[in-house]
């Protein structure tokens, strides 16, 4: 072999190499993901703090959607303690914290995924009525036109917003519940409300002030949007409340063809993008790839065209935008820390489980 041949064969393997390093399979993110957790782990099975177990739960859910056994050394370790939180009222939550709902409902859905065999069937039983009882309704004394009306919040006393609305229904889901039942039929009220759409279903202040068809973080106690107010007061929507709404409304069984749905619809054809949270820029970007990825799951659609008729294979396209984010070590981390996500265990979570969608 001539130096020149030698040269040229070189760098093809270099560029070989280098593409190859660029463009991680599926599986090789899943199994790199999964060692960075496993190697990040506590002594006592948690993660990042051993009393913020919301955080240890979507681990462990992202772990077990990833086709980890139940009886795997790292998922063992940390379903035993996650079960130290379950608390007689049912709740699985830190008492000493202000995250019931969001924490009962995340374990439970780890629960769920570890309950081939029955193990916690009373645990999720017990956790699905402790939450029912936290849904914003009549046992709180509030009549169907209060804007608070049929969402969940943080906890006692904390007005009810989209994120912790999308958990209750995630979990109510995985519990079992219908698109009828009357939990989720009231959590409906309140998500149509949360969406910028006049309609028969949205009478509130700010239905037409953008009429978008996005959805904004709460229309309660006076409403409230992470992406700013427009100078007439409407509360802008952005990408991972849209999508949580959208994913909302379809377990409460709405259709495509429904005036709600197809506005929400249009906003994410629009605004489809895996290079920002739209809206929010990189703030709460893992948490918006795992909802988006969720809910184009549960609305069985394989491609979205986006507004300008190009038509996006998002599994493909989001393996390939996680792949171009991980970091050495197997992990994910959000350079805008906001909601946790400068933690590298719960942002490797929200991957995993983005992930998990798209096999």
């Amino acid at each position: 072999m001539n130096k020149l041949t030698l040269v040229c064969t070189l760098l093809v393997a270099g560029i070989a190499t280098s593409l190859s390093a660029a463009a991680p399979t599926l599986d090789q993110q899943t199994k790199a993901g999964i060692n960075f957790l496993r190697n990040s782990q506590a002594d006592d099975g948690s993660w990042t703090a051993p009393n913020r177990p919301g955080v240890s739960g979507l681990i462990t859910t992202s772990l077990l959607e990833s086709d980890l056994p139940v009886d795997d050394p790292t998922v063992a370790k940390a379903l035993k303690h996650l079960e130290s939180f379950v608390q007689p009222d049912g709740g699985i939550y830190n008492p000493e914290g202000s995250h019931r709902n969001y924490e009962t409902c995340i374990i439970l859905m780890a629960f769920e995924e570890a309950n081939e065999d029955g193990r916690y069937d009373t645990q999720i039983k017990n956790a699905e009525k402790f939450l029912r009882g936290l849904q914003w309704d009549e046992g709180e004394g509030l009549e169907s036109n209060d804007t608070s009306y049929g969402g969940a919040g943080y906890g006692s006393h904390q007005r009810p917003d989209m994120s912790n609305t999308q958990f209750f229904l995630d979990a109510l889901k995985a519990a079992g519940a219908e698109e009828d039942d009357p939990a989720v039929q009231k959590a409906l009220v309140f998500i149509s409300r949360a969406q910028n759409l006049e309609s028969e279903y949205n009478q509130t202040a700010f239905a037409g002030k953008i009429n978008d068809g996005g959805f904004f973080y709460t229309p309660a106690a006076g409403g409230e949007t992470k992406a700013g107010e427009t100078e007439n007061g409407g509360l802008r929507s952005y990408g991972s409340m849209t999508y949580a709404g959208l994913k909302s409304m379809a377990y409460a069984g709405l259709e495509k063809d429904d005036v709600r749905v197809a506005a929400a619809l249009k906003w994410i054809q629009k605004y489809y993008t895996l290079d920002t949270n739209p809206g929010m820029g990189e703030q709460g970007l893992f948490y918006y790839y795992h909802t988006f990825a969720k809910t184009l799951d549960v609305l069985d659609m394989e491609q979205v065209t986006s507004a300008d008729g190009t038509e996006h294979d998002w599994e493909v396209e989001l393996v390939s935008k996680l792949g171009s984010l991980q970091r050495s070590n197997g992990s994910w981390v959000n350079k805008a820390d906001r909601w946790y996500e400068g933690d590298p265990n719960l942002v490797t979570a929200y991957a995993l489980m983005a992930l998990s969608y798209c096999e």
